[in-house]
């Protein structure tokens, strides 16, 4: 049950995060920017504008996303921890031993 329900707060947390990221303008993404205006700064990538709502919204997914992946990754390992590994069932070869001199 939690399984599925922290799997469906991943799903969406996912889709907001690509929805937000999308929405936001590159950082030199204005018309000054695309003729030489944005060079005049000492900062190293140019002018850097205050964070407006769709960074703290990026910011806050992507917090939820980190989250919700170690849940789910902790989540799926207790729930498969008497599965053991998947090379338990591979075969192996048999070692050749050199013959006795």
């Amino acid at each position: 049950m939690i399984l599925v329900l922290v799997t469906i707060v991943h799903v969406i947390v996912c889709l907001f995060l690509i929805a937000v990221v999308l929405l936001q303008s590159g950082a030199s993404a204005d018309l000054a920017a695309a003729f030489g205006g944005g060079l005049g700064s000492q900062t190293a990538f140019g002018p850097r504008a205050g964070a407006n709502l769709l960074t703290k919204f990026t910011t806050w997914a992507a917090v939820l996303f980190m989250l919700t992946s170690f849940t789910l990754a902790i989540i799926s390992t207790r729930h498969n921890s008497g599965v053991g590994s998947v090379l338990d069932n591979t075969k192996t070869a048999p070692v050749k031993t050199a013959p006795a001199k």
